[in-house]
């Protein structure tokens, strides 16, 4: 018996090590590496289309365990080696884990992905009836697959923006693609689920340009320029400090500079980086709005803005449900928020019936959603195979109970978090709790890496022109 479960074990981890090979033994990418990473993750495709036919639900689950398999090692068995391009592995690794989280999402609903006005993949609800009096008697029932997902959805913040939207089964899209292959496409990328039953719940920023097509794409042009100055502005300044803008990494703590130095450069380093983030989100979110309605030919309705102003955010309920980007919102619950559910529904039932079900489902939600997004960012983080580093996990966990002291105080006082008060809680969980999950992504190269290069960056040829030179702290200047 002892010899088959070491066997066993051997064979689960050589099996493991050929989806995730050591550091030193991964694959160089090369252009027939990066063609077959592209073809393993091939997969998750036909999950997408799968998701959207009635009546595969048998299918989807054989599919799944060779679709994981495809994406995990299409971006843990290849390797970026040229330092620079280091950031890479750690932005393909972070597309992979949000396919994978799809991939469970497709797989373990059994009715498929629905969009809001539907009974089954592509077969409208019908209107709803009404009484003698002219008054409804309710829409069709969400099936029962879609519900763990919708409470889990329901104990992390957010509100009810998608009820606002218009039918979602407005024929859009380009002429040339076929209906099917724009439909698994169109599941594919979606991140916010505006126009599917996983959306419901998820804020909408609100929209300041026309939504008429040409009006809509010049202002998205815009933006674009705009943000795209102002994040090679940002990136070009964190490159200036030695160590973190190295692609080899460095901390942005000097032990060398006397303590209000150290802390003031590393407060302007977290700073710098917070926000090149934040407008890197919106560059690149602008980029493909751009793409999708200007050659795609989507709807400007469902390319709303991705942030609502988290600089002026009252409270932490308030950033991560409204003014936080609610992009990887989907993926944190298939992680984290549904495990919770399910667990903390379990012991509540045990313990305290169905009040206490709910009670301790809702509060393992919110923790299971926050300490995956911890992992999530630490896991994709670990493939740039500089090591493993806790400080992003903490930072994600702490905010559960960061939350939960928000509502204390308002059950307490009466009040909700807010005002000027509430803009520094923001700040100081941001601005100084966070210094060290920004910091060790630093130490690991992420500040040194590629992101604008330098013959399409106006701020460094203005470096060079003025022959600007990396600031000196006794480590010497960024190469």
């Amino acid at each position: 018996m002892e010899d088959l479960k070491d066997e066993l074990a051997e064979g689960f981890w050589l099996a493991y090590r050929t989806l995730v090979p050591e550091q030193k033994d991964r694959i160089p990418m090369s252009p027939e590496a990066a063609a077959f990473a592209l073809i393993t993750a091939l997969p998750i495709l036909f999950m997408a289309y799968l998701a959207r036919r009635p009546d595969t639900y048998l299918m989807r689950l054989l599919l799944l365990p060779m679709t994981i398999m495809g994406l995990v090692s299409s971006a843990y068995r290849y390797y970026c080696v040229t330092p620079i391009l280091n950031v890479y592995n750690w932005g393909i690794s972070l597309h992979v884990a949000v396919a994978i989280a799809k991939a469970l999402q497709y797989a373990l609903t059994p009715e498929g992905i629905l969009k809001r006005d539907e009974i089954a993949p592509g077969i409208k609800a019908p209107p709803p009836r009404t009484n003698v009096n002219g008054k409804q008697n309710g829409g069709p029932e969400v099936p029962d697959g879609n519900e763990k997902h919708a409470a889990a959805a329901e104990a992390t913040p957010g509100d009810k923006s998608t009820d606002g939207m218009p039918p979602p089964n407005v024929p859009s899209g380009p002429y040339w693609a076929p209906a099917w292959l724009h439909d698994a496409v169109e599941l594919l990328i979606t991140m916010r689920g505006l126009k599917y039953k996983f959306g419901e719940g998820v804020h909408i920023p609100p929209e300041t340009r026309s939504l008429e097509r040409k009006p809509f794409l010049r202002e998205t042009v815009r933006r674009f320029v705009i943000k795209f100055l102002w994040v090679d502005f940002l990136e070009s300044c964190i490159k200036l400090f030695p160590g973190v803008g190295s692609p080899m990494g460095g901390s942005m703590i000097y032990p060398e500079l006397p303590t209000g130095q150290r802390l003031l450069v590393a407060s302007t380093i977290h700073m710098l980086t917070g926000s090149a983030i934040i407008l890197g989100f919106e560059m690149v979110y602008y980029l493909v709005t751009l793409i999708a309605v200007g050659l795609l030919d989507s709807d400007p309705i469902y390319w709303p803005p991705v942030l609502d102003g988290p600089h002026r955010a009252h409270s932490m309920h308030q950033l991560w449900s409204t003014s936080w980007h609610q992009m990887l919102r989907n993926t944190f619950i298939t992680y984290g928020g549904i495990p919770g559910l399910v667990l903390g529904r379990a012991i509540g039932r045990a313990v305290g019936g169905k009040k206490g079900a709910k009670t301790l489902g809702g509060i393992l939600a919110v923790v299971g959603t926050f300490f995956a997004s911890g992992l999530f960012h630490e896991v994709s983080m670990s493939a740039m195979g500089r090591g493993w580093d806790n400080a992003p996990i903490i930072f994600f966990a702490i905010q559960a109970p960061i939350l939960f002291l928000e509502r204390g105080w308002r059950a307490v006082t009466g009040r909700r978090v807010g005002g000027w008060p509430g803009r520094l809680w923001v700040y100081f969980v941001m601005f100084v709790l966070a210094q060290p999950m920004v910091n060790s992504w630093h130490r690991r190269g992420l500040g040194g890496g590629l992101v604008i290069p330098p013959f399409a960056s106006p701020t460094k040829l203005m470096f060079r022109l003025f022959s600007v030179q990396g600031f000196d702290f006794g480590r010497g200047t960024p190469s």
